[in-house]
């Protein structure tokens, strides 16, 4: 298990790195959002490809940050319902969501979605929008940021078999619990034992 966690939180930095890294995107299609509005207002010119950039980079963030928003156990739950339910209970629907619906449904639009960028990029395709930019390289995101996805989802399922086996912490509050996997693989990290055994 410790070599599993140690896969896990190399994972949980690579997703945090990406989803950190991506989220400034989020200020450059402001900047562009409010170039192109002043551009307009003032000059009475403006571009379909302004335009489009800015969908490119929202949609980048969404995709991209996806993986770190799991790692950090900042996705959408029912809270109303999953707060009223004994802790055992929620380990046991994380553990299926994330076995039986999370990976096959990631894995499954990897698999289509990379026929689906394929067809795209050998027809070359077009904005249908004058002045537009090509499609195929934003549909090359969709299986590139599913993977990701993927891989997140493994690390997710290796954190709740540990904390189910009790050779992890449950985190409380926001950020997930990065932390205890951190400390459950330093040698002398806060909670853990020397030998390895369960905290």
């Amino acid at each position: 298990m410790r070599a599993l966690l140690a896969l896990s939180r190399l994972i949980d930095r690579a997703s945090g790195a990406l989803g950190r890294s991506v989220a400034w995107l989020i200020v450059a299609a402001a900047v562009i959002s409010a170039g192109n509005a002043v551009m307009r207002k003032v000059f009475d010119w403006s571009q379909n490809s302004l335009l489009e950039i800015q969908w490119w980079l929202f949609a980048a963030v969404f995709l991209l940050a996806a993986p770190w928003t799991l790692a950090v156990n900042e996705h959408i739950r029912i809270d109303v319902i999953n707060n009223r339910l004994s802790r055992r209970t929620r380990d046991i629907i994380e553990l299926v969501g994330h076995a039986l619906f999370l990976l096959p449904v990631a894995a499954m639009v990897v698999y289509t979605s990379w026929t689906f960028f394929g067809t795209s990029f050998a027809q070359n395709e077009q904005s249908p929008n004058a002045g537009g930019l090509p499609l195929w390289p934003i549909k090359a995101l969709i299986p590139v940021a599913f993977t990701f996805l993927f891989v997140q989802g493994v690390s997710e399922l290796i954190k709740r078999i540990a904390i189910m086996r009790g050779d992890l912490a449950e985190g409380a509050g926001h950020g997930g619990y990065h932390e205890a996997v951190v400390a459950a693989g330093s040698e002398h990290g806060p909670g853990t034992k020397p030998t390895g055994g369960a905290q």
